[in-house]
């Protein structure tokens, strides 16, 4: 195999190795993003329901203040 052989193929493997982990992340973010909306979502619920503000962030794992702010752009508060 030639040099030049050899770094294309190199060259080929980076790139395909670059790739992957592209995807691998993207994947990763898109998990998490996911995550964030269902927590979103059961906090909204947890609002109309009318459980209390330092409960819902406790249970969902989101702060006080992105409760709160939920809950005014549900004009829930």
């Amino acid at each position: 195999m030639t040099l030049e052989m050899e770094l294309k193929l190199r060259e080929l493997k980076g790139r395909e190795e670059g790739r992957e982990e592209g995807i691998e992340e993207g994947i990763e973010k898109g998990i998490e993003k996911g995550i964030e909306k269902g927590r979103l979502a059961t906090a909204l619920e947890m609002l109309k329901n009318k459980l209390d503000i330092d409960l819902i962030a406790k249970c969902t794992y989101l702060s006080i203040e992105d409760v709160q702010e939920l809950a005014r752009k549900n004009k829930l508060i």
